[in-house]
């Protein structure tokens, strides 16, 4: 630039460097600005309450999908017992999270933990990688298994050495259909949410354990612990709080009536939200047939429930159908290898399910022996 174009007193242009550090600037205020608004910061949340489903924006979807070349493993755990029905389980979903995990897209899936809170060793050991805990003392869950979960975790954390960043927490019945990324985003972990998790309806029980000084009760999502990918650091602050909060909803029996079979789910909302957690809630982690008919874009099937049809292909939900398949029927053993596929009319969740499970077992050694 020349003596006499300083000398004027007009500004040069700014140099192009510059005005790309204003615009990312700029970029990083509103995306900060908006993030708070949906996670009901800065009093957004505390009037109006919050949108209890709240979708991963797009921008972060497209990065978490190209990574910047960047892998974010996340090591999967899921919590079993040593009975016929956990094995036969947690024999499928390993199948075919080895499957997933060695195609390209599965780059995010690192390593695998069955967490086996019975206490001693069984005949999975050497097929799935294993971690033995042990379960709570006799007679402190109650009846109700699932109490051990997080308890489980809190030893599986505090004894094992994992080197991913990210945990997954998973359950045997669930079925990987395609290679899962990382839903997680830094500090903002994923989850599924389910719809009978509604802590709106349930505020009187959950005042108890999230008194109001802590913020509105939709502070707690509308999830359980699994599906949920989470950073390592963030968990291990979580677990010994939902281990205790679970504790205390099952000695109280007003809650333990309120929430039945699904409090531990509603305990680990809890304690997040006691440490200012919220996630990312992804509808499209999974499915459930038979209500979900469509695989779509979804990562998991998750069969809970019974799939009862008549032959012509009519769900027949809570009455025993011509054609069915419910996990619960093999307490005892594994289902049959080559089970009947459903009739024609059956929707695609269905289908793929009993193909899936058809084809692990086909695979798998010992299969009829129930190992």
């Amino acid at each position: 630039m020349n003596a006499a174009a300083r000398k004027g007193g007009g500004r040069a242009p700014a140099p192009a460097v510059v005005l790309v550090l204003v615009a990312v600037g700029a970029f990083l205020i509103s995306y900060n600005l908006f993030a708070m608004v949906l996670r009901g910061g800065a009093g957004a949340g505390t009037a109006r309450g919050r949108d209890p489903v709240v979708p991963m924006p797009e921008w972060m979807r497209a990065a978490g999908a190209a990574g910047g070349g960047r892998r974010r493993p996340f090591h999967v755990a899921l919590t079993a017992t040593d009975s016929a029905y956990s094995r036969w389980q947690c024999r499928v979903m390993y199948y075919w999270y080895k499957r997933m995990q060695a195609r390209p897209e599965g780059a995010d899936m690192g390593g695998f933990t069955r967490v086996l809170h019975s206490g001693k060793p069984d005949s999975l050991m050497d097929e799935i990688p294993t971690f033995v805990v042990d379960p709570l003392p006799d007679g402190k869950d109650q009846g109700y298994v699932v109490l051990n979960r997080p308890w489980a975790f809190v030893q599986w954390l505090q004894k094992a050495k994992i080197e991913e960043e990210y945990i997954m927490m998973a359950e045997p019945d669930h079925i990987l259909v395609k290679p899962l990324p990382n839903l997680a985003h830094d500090n903002d972990p994923a989850a599924f949410p389910f719809f009978y998790i509604t802590p709106s309806e349930h505020e009187n029980i959950l005042r108890k354990y999230y008194p109001k000084e802590r913020g509105p009760v939709t502070n707690i999502d509308p999830i359980g612990n699994s599906p949920v990918i989470i950073k390592k650091t963030m968990l291990e602050k979580i677990t010994p709080t939902w281990m205790n909060v679970s504790l205390q909803m099952k000695e109280d029996k007003e809650t333990d009536k309120a929430f039945g079979w699904v409090l531990e789910m509603y305990a680990y909302a809890v304690a997040s939200a006691l440490h200012g957690v919220q996630h990312i809630l992804r509808k499209d982690f999974m499915v459930q047939p038979p209500f979900d008919t469509k695989l779509g874009k979804t990562f998991i099937i998750h069969f809970t429930y019974g799939c009862d049809y008549t032959l012509k292909g009519v769900l027949t939900y809570g009455k025993i159908g011509e054609w069915r398949f419910d996990k619960r029927t093999y307490q005892d053993r594994p289902p049959p290898r080559n089970l009947t596929l459903p009739p024609p009319g059956v929707p695609e969740s269905v289908v793929t399910l009993v193909k899936m499970v058809n084809e692990a077992s086909a695979n798998l050694p010992g299969w009829d022996g129930g190992r």
